[in-house]
């Protein structure tokens, strides 16, 4: 049997890949506890800086395998949540590099990512009102914060699809991209990403995933938190002597 997800270590950037074609890469419990494991492994070995989540050129995800959810299996993981990595993800950046449908819960799992990299075959859809079931996998709160609380509407009670252009100009979609080269940019800005200083893009991430749900003053809060460890870390020391000395730094993410 084989592995429904595939992973290749590129440097610093771990690109993990839906493998399961025949059923456009929807989720069973395998690939739910596949993509828990992966997301430990971000978080346990510091040489993985970024991590890219791709699928094929049919399909991205088709969200859950509504086959495994009628036999009553859970596609959920402890300690990690639906999928394995939407209720807890790594503390690494998660890059979607998105061709063909991404539709129900793989829209979500685009959602559960903190950029989104699209082919300009793409197309992104919510059909869960059309089969009676209600999103949820994390579109609820996650989609309204993202496209607006009407496109949101729009998306989740229709159940229509839309194209990749749509879905960039909502601001669904981070980078649109020539059909079939979504991997390639979502890797090339995922090592982008890799060469800063990996202490200070973590505590970034993680300001950002929870800043936007903020007022000021506990935004403040969190600043002064999270800036800490990094005005005593040696990376700060590092990159103000490459900046001074003319030269690439050279991090040890302490």
């Amino acid at each position: 049997m084989s592995e429904p997800l595939r992973s290749e270590v590129r440097g610093h950037v771990l690109l993990l890949t839906l493998d399961r074609p025949a059923v456009r890469n929807a989720i069973d419990p395998a690939l739910a506890g596949a993509l828990a494991r992966a997301a430990d492994r971000l978080d346990d070995d510091p040489g993985l800086r970024v991590a890219v989540l791709a699928g094929d050129a049919r399909a991205f995800c088709a969200g859950t395998d509504l086959r495994a959810a009628a036999r009553g299996e859970r596609v959920s993981v402890d300690g990690r949540g639906h999928y394995g990595i939407l209720g807890r993800p790594p503390g690494v950046p998660l890059i979607a590099a998105v061709e063909g449908f991404a539709l129900g819960g793989g829209l979500e799992l685009t959602l559960g990512c903190d950029l989104v990299v699209a082919g300009e075959g793409a197309t992104f859809g919510l059909p869960e009102v059309r089969r009676g079931l209600l999103p949820d996998a994390g579109a609820l709160f996650r989609l309204p914060r993202r496209i607006g609380r009407g496109r949101a509407l729009r998306l989740g009670l229709t159940g229509r699809p839309i194209d990749a252009a749509t879905a960039a100009e909502w601001g669904l979609v981070d980078e649109l991209v020539p059909a079939g080269e979504a991997v390639d940019r979502a890797l090339a800005l995922a090592e982008e990403i890799a060469a800063n200083a990996p202490l200070a893009v973590a505590q970034t991430l993680a300001g950002l995933r929870r800043g936007g749900a903020l007022d000021d003053a506990a935004g403040w809060a969190m600043t002064a938190e999270l800036r800490a460890p990094i005005l005593a870390s040696e990376d700060l020391r590092e990159g103000i002597a490459a900046f001074t000395e003319k030269r690439e730094p050279r991090w040890t993410g302490r």
